[in-house]
């Protein structure tokens, strides 16, 4: 019987992960000065930013379809050449279409490791879903903490953007030679013995529908604020990024405490508590000033922290039969609806911006308004899923068959 070690594997899919979160912290960072170097509009920007957000889902769903078929190593291999090629061509960019083709090419890369790493995790460790999953994608905002502090640093001392874009090649490197020593085993679902059509038919189940459409709140909640703070909050602080810093800072603390949390509350109790703590954050974000910026960033910090890996260990455990391509599924989906979001609300930006004669002071807040409205109907679907809970049965875990 073939073994494998486990901890390694882990660990070089924090690794992978961490390159993802460092292309959201460096570009957040340094989305702005883009803008002045190539002289891009808040749409230009909004469709690069956008860009690696719908590369994500693209990469995530083709590769649920195909990660079974082809194996999760051969597609880390892919989402290694994938970042490098985008980081390289980022750091050699001549104007909009080449950075639109490179975030697209990182975006590609970011959802090829997600295609691959959310079900070897899940596989790794069944009787500890939720929880390893949380540990994982703790590396995002670690990853965005790290690339922020990087971009305020290197700013500092005058160090160019391009220089801080190649700073990814460092872990790309390191994670592409790990993975290709390694060993992986198959997914949880082939294993298990659940036939293709019986994963398919899970997909149809009521509640992994519900689940999917919760991911668009959830992940615009989470991911558009995140990206796009240094744009919204520039007229309320000097140091908007900081708040990306702080926010994705507490997220970090609370995964790497997520088995205590997730004994104390059940995943759905969880979500629900998230999403009260998002919108308060939210809210404070788009109407407070001062210092107190600072504690509505990490409310809004406390509220999104659990979204992504619980939405993902609440539909693997309490759905198994989806196997990897739920996860991918309720991942694509979620950075599908961001990509579509940040579309419209560079759009709605720019308008607000020119209705003002120019004068964005209130853009930024008038943006967290709207956005606002998504986890307020969120605080209602939750609810309802922690009533719907309590009535059905626990979920046995897939067991595995002798091949």
């Amino acid at each position: 019987m073939q073994t494998f070690n486990r901890t390694q594997l882990f660990r070089a899919s924090c690794l992978s992960l961490l390159v993802t979160s460092l292309s959201f912290g460096i570009r957040a960072g340094i989305l702005n000065k883009l803008g002045t170097d190539f002289q891009l509009d808040k749409t230009q920007l909004a469709s690069i930013t956008a860009t690696a957000f719908y590369g994500f889902p693209i990469a995530v769903v083709i590769g649920g379809f195909i990660v079974d078929i082809i194996g999760m190593k051969r597609l880390l291999v892919m989402a290694f050449l994938f970042h490098l090629a985008g980081i390289l061509l980022t750091v050699f960019a001549q104007g909009f279409w080449t950075l639109y083709i490179s975030t697209l090419l990182i975006g590609l890369a970011n959802g090829t490791v997600e295609a691959a790493c959310n079900p070897l995790v899940t596989a790794l460790y069944p009787e500890t879903k939720t929880t390893k999953l949380n540990h994982f994608h703790l590396w995002f905002p670690g990853g965005i903490v790290i690339g922020t502090l990087l971009v305020l640093l290197l700013n500092k001392i005058g160090l160019g953007w391009q220089l801080q874009v190649g700073l990814m090649l460092v872990p790309t490197l390191i994670y592409g030679y790990l993975f290709s020593k390694l060993d992986f085993p198959v997914t949880e679902r082939v294993s298990s013995g659940v036939s293709t059509s019986g994963m398919y038919k899970a997909l149809l189940n009521p509640l992994f529908i519900f689940m999917l459409i919760c991911m668009f709140g959830t992940a615009i909640t989470e991911l558009f604020t995140g990206q796009w703070i240094d744009v919204l909050l520039k007229n309320v602080t000097d140091n908007a990024i900081l708040i990306l810093t702080l926010d994705t800072g507490v997220m970090v603390v609370g995964r790497a405490f997520a088995k205590p949390v997730l004994k104390l509350f059940p995943p759905q109790v969880l979500l629900l508590i998230s999403t009260i703590l998002a919108a308060l954050g939210i809210y404070l974000l788009g109407t407070v000033t001062g210092p107190a910026i600072y504690g509505a960033a990490i409310i809004f910090g406390m509220g999104v922290c659990y979204f992504w890996p619980t939405m993902l260990g609440f539909v693997n455990e309490n759905l198994p039969k989806t196997g990897a391509i739920g996860l991918n599924l309720m991942g694509g989906a979620g950075m599908f609806a961001v990509s579509l979001y940040t579309i419209v609300m560079g759009r709605h930006y720019d308008t607000i911006v020119k209705a003002a004669n120019g004068d964005n002071a209130t853009a930024g807040p008038k943006i967290l308004q709207a956005t606002l409205i998504i986890p307020l109907v969120l605080i209602v679907a939750f609810g309802g899923l922690v009533l719907y809970m309590r009535t059905k049965n626990k979920t046995k875990p897939l067991q595995q068959v002798a091949v």
